[in-house]
């Protein structure tokens, strides 16, 4: 990532915090939408509580982007963990596109290709470290 994408990236994540829960809720109801064969993996009941989960990890990624040695073992360990609760790779392509599809509903007229290409490089490198933690964890 470049030093462009990540100030765009920090400051547009602070637009999407000010929609709270609706960003989080958004995002869910379209992973559902595109890819309904996560939903087994959500309970109802649980639901408010992995939308925060969801913003403070992401907000943790935002963060992290400063300081990658320390984000990327984070990644890696909710990588691992994601194995357990039934995550398979074609997931993580479900989940890129509801995101930046949330941001975009989200950011309105912020949004732009830039932003676009900043968070998505974002989103590349969570999969991609989550992804091969992931791998690690079942070999």
């Amino acid at each position: 990532m470049t030093p462009s994408q990540i100030e765009i990236v920090n400051k547009t994540w602070r637009q999407v915090l000010a929609l709270g829960d609706e960003a989080a809720k958004l995002f869910y109801d379209r992973l559902f939408e595109i890819d309904p064969a996560v939903r087994p993996l959500f309970t109802a009941d649980n639901m408010p509580e992995q939308r925060k989960k969801l913003m403070l990890m992401l907000g943790a990624a935002v963060a992290g982007l400063e300081d990658l040695h320390a984000l990327v073992p984070v990644l890696q360990d909710l990588g691992r963990r994601h194995v357990g609760y039934g995550v398979t790779e074609d997931h993580y392509d479900s989940v890129g596109a509801a995101l930046l599809w949330t941001l975009e509903r989200g950011l309105g007229e912020a949004w732009n290709e830039d932003v676009s290409e900043a968070w998505a490089a974002v989103y590349a490198l969570v999969a991609e470290v989550m992804i091969d933690a992931a791998r690690d964890a079942a070999a």
